[in-house]
């Protein structure tokens, strides 16, 4: 059928009381910055429900792209009709009729915004049931949990008919929990860490490290394509890239093997923060798991927490792998995650590095460093850019090499 608009419901915003209507501000900016491909869509976001005016948009399009927005809880493509009872039972039918099958139940659900309608919500379920019992023998009424609910809302513009309730991605509108500062590697882990912050609100700012010639331009374009794969929850995500040969290179020359890794992830933390303190981030983000790998135990974070008091939140710090996997296989970036391509946190990996780093100890070989001007180098070589979704990085650098081959 031909839907003329899609009807949202919103999730945890129900419970914002006074906030609620900056989260559905929030929340009526995102959709628009997510369906921006279809420039006819007009989006009206009241208090109890949102509307999108399809004005001949692909409604499945639409659809797919509304999946991806924090937020909403479900929505339901609808049918314009007029406010007339017969051309409302004759649409009520056809919709019934394109999904019946022997044996289903259903249910009839009005809900009337104008009151001034000359039938009141028991009528029209009435008038509806019976019309669609005398034209469907094999159907039956079920009030709790039919096979189908028709939901019928009167409004002064028009009677609107949805037959389908499609869920939503959930969680909080992407913004209102304010900003935070993601280190993104090229793993399974951080996108999924970065899809979890998201989904409870968080404006998520990817910060990359990546030390060429030991990483190549690859890496850095799977990064950015994981990204790209998060971009429609939010519309798009900022990708900052910051430059970290030299400090890679300096403490592998003077700081010993075991406290490489430690050190390493230090100056990281110090940069995430700067770039926190300078763009307005609130937080830091990053996709450790505890006890994963030998830089994520207790002893191991606080060492390297300790050159910020910035809070860092680890999203996947209690979960297994499969459950990590599972997670990246349902928003696409497992796949891209697996790639073989390097990255800066592996290609000087110590043989034994230390599970059990102590404090003092990093302290005292990082004071052996010019950590000021090490920084301040990194810092000025960094680039921001912005990526949306459906970029793509990967594949066009392949285009481009093989034009030239």
């Amino acid at each position: 059928m031909e839907y003329s608009e899609i009807m949202v419901r919103y999730g945890e915003l129900s419970t914002k009381g006074k906030n609620r209507r900056n989260f559905i501000d929030r929340l009526a900016y995102n959709v628009r910055k997510n369906l921006h491909q279809f420039p006819e869509l007009v989006v009206k976001a009241h208090r109890d429900r949102m509307h999108i005016q399809l004005h001949g948009e692909d409604s499945q399009a639409v659809m797919d792209s509304l999946k991806r927005v924090f937020g909403i809880q479900n929505f339901s493509p609808s049918i314009k009709v007029e406010r007339d009872m017969e051309a409302v039972k004759e649409t009520a039918l056809k919709m019934v009729k394109e999904q019946f099958f022997d044996g289903m139940t259903f249910k009839i659900n009005t809900r009337r915004s104008d009151h001034d309608f000359e039938y009141d919500t028991n009528q029209i379920n009435d008038f509806l049931g019976g019309y669609i019992l005398k034209n469907i023998p094999k159907i039956k009424v079920k009030m709790k949990e039919p096979d189908l609910r028709l939901r019928v809302e009167v409004r002064k513009n028009g009677i609107f008919l949805s037959s389908q309730t499609i869920d939503g991605a959930g969680g909080m509108p992407v913004g209102t929990a304010g900003k935070g500062m993601m280190m993104l590697s090229g793993g399974i882990d951080s996108p999924v860490a970065a899809y979890l912050a998201m989904k409870r609100g968080v404006e998520i700012e990817m910060v990359h490290f990546f030390s060429p010639p030991y990483t190549s331009e690859q890496a850095l374009n799977k990064a950015k394509e994981l990204t790209a794969k998060l971009a429609p929850y939010a519309g798009h995500i900022k990708f900052i890239e910051v430059p970290f040969t030299e400090i890679q290179e300096t403490v592998k020359h003077d700081v010993p093997s075991g406290y490489l890794m430690t050190v390493q992830r230090r100056f990281m933390l110090r940069i995430a923060a700067l770039l926190a303190q300078k763009r307005n981030g609130l937080a830091i983000f990053n996709g450790e798991s505890l006890g994963q790998v030998a830089s994520q135990t207790l002893e191991s974070m606080l060492a390297i927490n300790d050159v910020t008091p910035m809070p860092v939140l680890r999203p996947v710090v209690s979960m297994d792998k499969n459950e990590i996997i599972k997670i990246a296989q349902q928003i696409d970036t497992f796949d891209l995650s697996i790639k073989p391509f390097e990255d800066c946190c592996t290609i000087f990996a110590p043989p034994s590095p230390k599970t059990k780093p102590r404090l003092d100890r990093a302290r005292d070989y990082e004071a052996r460093l010019d950590i000021d001007s090490l920084i301040e180098h990194a810092m000025a070589g960094i680039k921001v850019s912005e990526i949306k979704g459906g970029e793509t990085f990967l594949n066009q650098q392949a285009e481009e090499f093989a034009e030239l081959l």
